[in-house]
């Protein structure tokens, strides 16, 4: 079966239509087969894949998932897929979704599913899978799912059951109290934006076990509510409560709950690229830098890279995407990472990006200042500009014209050392998108003008914006 369901971040699109109840059905019938497959090797030989249940023992697969109407649909369906592939489908309900694959460790559980579109519009819901290790599964085995679709499957030894997860929220609360022990926010009022999304009873409780004053937007999901307005990709509710609220600090999370993004008390957006800067010097300030470097994609701000550079911690860099920044933190050995839009994987605490416990990190890395007085490190302007090509064709030959190549040269020499410059072919959509950073904005305005136009004059008729 060609592949062609699994993203960059599970099987996403709108619920009842593509991402139908048969579908989430078939997938976790699938996901117990690769769940109880033994690992690569010779016939015979390799014994279970880590994480794989004993022999005759049923795998155990957790679902989690977020407030979306077609939320519940979706479980049913994949835990009838679980139990009649012969595993055990344990339903922990709505909750961030980096709680599970912390709850998978902790319950020593074979796979985790989690039903949620993070940021998109209600209408939309999506199937990530982790693996029994807490990481997402990586491509071979999202691929060897995808091809056991295509497949008859012969009738399990036995069917497997459906039941609640009791605790499970609980669980998570405990998992991050144990790794903020030592964080007293008493005496510190805090604004939460939860989009009306998974992390509406986390953050709250958490925040306030913590000792901080707490206020909500956005903690009344009715099913279609999710992103709508609100979370950190609308963030201006969030902006105006801060400042007439007299708040230091707000954070706002998406639907999922594995993003932050901070707003300050003069309503000013904090986003993810400062967020990391604060956590990597704190974390190298004590110490508890695993390699001393931190990951970052190519879309972080200029001024980050200054700001490690002058602070002696290493920086990777990476294509856009939680996954690839992930990946390399794996490779070296390093413990931190992030993305402008607010993923942030700390993995000293969890395998994956986690918006309240980052949060609760750069409060720990404030030590009781304002947020705004964080000076972790001076933003370059940024300008971004995508411009659409009539198809995929158009963009491949474009982005491969030596007169683009030479123009994109230029900018960049005349930035050497005071900015830079970015021109890169969208993965998932017919775009080339124009990043620029320079000291002042009128300049940045300017190279980004030059360089979009030098794109738009190479792909000329097949320019559709």
């Amino acid at each position: 079966m060609a592949r062609q369901l699994f993203g960059t971040d599970g099987v996403r699109g709108r619920a009842g239509d593509f991402l139908s109840a048969e579908l989430a059905l078939s997938l976790g019938r699938a996901a117990v087969g690769h769940a109880r497959a033994p690992a690569p090797g010779a016939p015979g030989q390799g014994g279970p894949a880590p994480g794989a249940p004993a022999d005759g023992a049923r795998p155990q697969v957790l679902i989690v998932r977020d407030t979306r109407e077609s939320g519940e649909m979706l479980e049913a369906a994949i835990a009838a897929g679980v139990a009649s592939g012969g595993g055990d489908a344990l339903l922990a309900g709505v909750l961030p979704t980096p709680a599970a694959p912390l709850l998978v460790r902790r319950h020593r559980l074979q796979m985790a599913a989690v039903i949620s579109a993070s940021h998109n519009p209600y209408q939309d819901n999506g199937i990530k899978l982790f693996a029994a290790d807490g990481f997402k599964l990586d491509d071979a085995a999202e691929h060897a799912i995808e091809d056991a679709l295509g497949r008859p499957r012969a009738a399990p030894a036995q069917i497997g059951g459906v039941r609640q997860l009791h605790g499970a929220l609980e669980d998570y609360l405990r998992e991050l109290q144990t790794r903020f022990a030592g964080l007293d926010l008493r005496g510190r009022r805090v604004l939460l934006d939860c989009a009306h999304g998974a992390t509406y009873r986390a953050a709250p409780e958490i925040f306030r076990r913590l000792g901080a004053e707490v206020e909500v937007l956005a903690d009344a999901p009715d099913g279609r509510n999710i992103n709508d307005g609100c979370g950190s990709t609308h963030l201006d509710p969030l902006r105006e409560r801060a400042r007439s609220g007299g708040f230091e600090l707000a954070f706002a999370f998406d639907g999922d709950g594995d993003r932050v993004l901070g707003v300050d008390g003069d309503g000013e957006v904090v986003d993810g690229d400062e967020l990391v800067a604060l956590a990597a010097l704190h974390l190298h300030a004590e110490g508890r830098l695993p390699g001393e470097g931190v990951a970052v994609t190519v879309m972080t701000n200029y001024g980050f890279h200054t700001a490690m550079a002058t602070a002696g911690v290493r920086v990777a860099t990476t294509a856009v995407g939680d996954r690839y920044v992930l990946d390399e933190l794996r490779r070296r050995g390093w413990g931190l990472g992030g993305e402008q839009s607010g993923h942030i994987i700390e993995l000293g605490f969890g395998p994956s990006g986690d918006g309240i416990a980052s949060a609760l990190l750069v409060l720990e890395a404030l030590r009781g200042r304002d947020l705004r007085e964080r000076a972790a490190m001076a933003k370059l302007p940024q300008r971004l500009v995508n411009i659409r090509a009539s198809d995929r064709t158009a963009l491949v030959q474009t982005m491969a014209a030596p007169e683009l190549g030479a123009a994109i040269e230029t900018e960049q020499g005349a930035l050497a050392g005071r900015g830079r410059v970015l021109v890169r072919a969208s993965g998932t959509e017919p775009l080339i998108r124009v990043m620029v950073e320079a000291p002042s904005s009128d300049e940045t305005d300017a190279v980004c003008g030059r360089l979009a136009g030098a794109v738009r004059a190479t792909l000329g008729d097949r320019c559709e914006g």
